[in-house]
């Protein structure tokens, strides 16, 4: 059987630009089969997710994995909760931190690792201010500046 060399790499793009990311972790994910089958097509979305406890376990909320296009009625729900394997070490380590004042969790990548497995990395956020979001900005344009007069252009 030949193997995908297709890199399936799924961005969480507004959260660098939202949130501070302090700590990161890499997680799996409880997937049903039309899931894992639309996340290797690429069709998959973090847009406006967030992770949350629920009991003791960790669940990714929000995150949106389009329906596979052959699935029957064996298809998923795009928007269910879905579960994040994580140690119980983890968990407790980031639950604690969570009941911190201002901290979060969100999803920051969803890829394929290389046994074929769906892994998303989650980190551990705090919320920029406004004044936070432009700062970042201003220093991202004076970069792309400097790299471009250092390459001539």
């Amino acid at each position: 059987m030949e193997k995908n060399n297709n890199v399936i790499n799924i961005k969480n793009k507004r959260a660098e630009h939202e949130y501070f990311l302090m700590d990161t972790l890499t997680a799996g994910l409880v997937l049903t089969g039309t899931e894992i089958k639309s996340i290797r097509n690429g069709k998959a979305s973090l847009a406006d997710s967030y992770c949350m406890f629920k009991e003791d376990e960790l669940f990714v909320v929000g995150m949106h994995i389009a329906e596979y296009d052959k699935g029957t009625y064996n298809n998923h729900d795009p928007k269910r909760d879905r579960k994040l394997l994580l140690t119980a070490r983890e968990l407790r380590k980031l639950k604690t931190k969570v009941q911190e004042k201002g901290l979060t969790i969100i999803p920051v990548l969803l890829y394929i690792n290389e046994k074929g497995l769906a892994k998303l990395d989650i980190a551990l956020a705090r919320g920029k201010h406004y004044y936070d979001k432009r700062e970042t900005l201003k220093t991202k344009d004076s970069k792309r500046d400097i790299e471009k007069q250092l390459k001539g252009y």
